[in-house]
């Protein structure tokens, strides 16, 4: 009987990225209380909510190349060691430089998560299964964001924001060590794999474990030629198009996150723990959809073989959705009108997270990592652009409404390009094959 370690390791990715997202959003609900201690105005706040996006968007690109190389071991080792020292410190800073330069410390740290998620279920899932796995391990990140409402508003409200960094810190080190000794580059190597599992990985009779990972990594990082790779990554308009449309995600996912409780606090006039509480309905229905659309998806692929049914099209439906749910909250006065908006907003525009990961691994397995920093790169811009944008807005105009405008105007881009540059099946894509030399095949 095959064993199912995998999906250990999916659940160990799954933890740490629902601690990740935790940690990263936990300042939103602290910002308030932040501001009134240091006397900050809305651009400021702006910019303390941006800043974790400027360290993010350095390491996220060349923390992609960095996992291809080190692997996802030692780099999620690494990362989340340092970005769980970062956010325990930010509870001991004493003025506006200090948490700003932690904001940004823990972008550093946090950019090469999703790389190393990406590399990890490339090297660990079959082709069939990746979208399911991913879905799987990505589902953390509205969870996160729903549960971790309730938690850290109570945090705060029991030991102050303070105490709620620091404890957030300990919790992301106690996980450091299982990551470490659970978790193997390649399940060849692991002892918790057996053979008829790493068959069913590899979709293979044939399975090698005498290959040392460190030669398995260098077959993968020289698979083909710098030169060529960063060719196809950039010119490439399919990828060029997912790119984009993950921006376009990340600047709704960032705004939502660093400013839904202020929106909430300023429109409704609702106190931290009403916040809380009403902030779990959009990330509880973001958390049903990304997981069924993962698993949508593959079901899709199976059945037709089309890689553009299967992740173009719920790419753009998606936003499509979501902007459309936006549009609304620009004219409602009415607090039950804009929280059935507002989940509908998140919700739809969470649910494709898996399929904007798996196009990265379906075209470029073997450098998976850095394609997933090339994209990362335009999520990480996202996530400094959203939270200053919209603080520039609100302080300028005093209102939400141009803000959400805005949103809506990049979701239309982003169903345009899909719909007309995302074309998986007639791009060319790098071969994976293990035994051929490096070509792009059709």
């Amino acid at each position: 009987m095959a064993t199912r370690f995998r999906w250990v390791i999916i659940g160990l990715l799954f933890f740490i990225t629902v601690v990740n997202y935790i940690d990263r959003s936990a300042i939103s609900y602290a910002i308030g209380d932040i501001a009134q201690v240091l006397h900050l105005n809305d651009s400021q706040v702006g910019m303390i909510l941006g800043a974790f996006g400027i360290g993010y968007m350095i390491t996220t690109f060349f923390g992609g190349i960095w996992v291809d190389h080190v692997g996802a071991r030692w780099a999620l080792f690494f990362a989340s060691l340092l970005w769980s020292l970062s956010i325990g410190l930010t509870g001991v800073a004493a003025s506006f430089t200090v948490i700003y330069l932690m904001r940004i410390l823990l972008g550093v740290a946090e950019g090469p998560n999703f790389p190393a998620v990406n590399r990890a279920v490339g090297d660990w899932l079959s082709p069939r299964e990746r979208a399911i796995a991913l879905s799987n391990s990505l589902v953390a990140v509205p969870l996160a964001l729903a549960i971790g409402a309730p938690i850290v508003t109570s945090l705060i409200l029991g030991v102050g924001w303070r105490g709620m960094f620091i404890i957030l810190g300990i919790v992301g080190l106690l996980w450091v060590p299982v990551w470490f000794f659970l978790f193997r580059d390649f399940p060849e190597h692991s002892r918790h794999v057996n053979d008829e599992e790493l068959r069913h990985i590899r979709a293979s009779e044939h399975v090698d474990r005498t290959r040392p990972a460190k030669e398995m990594r260098f077959r993968q990082a020289h698979h083909v030629s710098s030169g060529r790779l960063w060719k196809y990554l950039l010119v490439n308009r399919t990828l060029m198009a997912n790119n984009w449309s993950f921006f376009v995600f990340g600047y709704y996912l960032f705004f939502f996150m660093t400013w839904l409780p202020s929106y909430l606090k300023s429109e409704y006039h609702l106190n931290l723990k009403s916040v809380g509480a009403f902030s779990i309905l959009p990330w509880a229905l973001a958390t049903v959809l990304l997981w069924l659309v993962g698993y949508l998806s593959d079901w899709i692929l199976r059945r037709t073989g089309s890689l553009r049914l299967a992740r173009s099209y719920p790419i753009w439906i998606s936003q499509l959705l979501s902007a459309l749910c936006v549009v609304p909250l620009t004219f409602t006065h009415d607090l039950t009108t804009a929280i059935v908006f507002i989940t509908l907003a998140v919700g739809f525009g969470m649910s494709a997270n898996s399929t904007f990961y798996a196009m990265n691994v379906d075209l470029m397995r073997e450098r998976t990592g850095t394609a997933l920093g090339v994209m990362d790169t335009f999520f990480a811009a996202a996530g400094f652009l959203a939270p200053v944008i919209t603080g520039w807005i609100v302080n300028a105009t005093g209102s939400f409404k141009s803000a959400f405008w805005l949103m809506a105007v990049l979701a239309a881009t982003s169903v345009l390009a899909v719909l007309i540059f995302h074309q998986p099946d007639k791009q060319r894509r790098i071969d994976t094959s293990a035994n051929s030399s490096p070509t792009l095949t059709q």
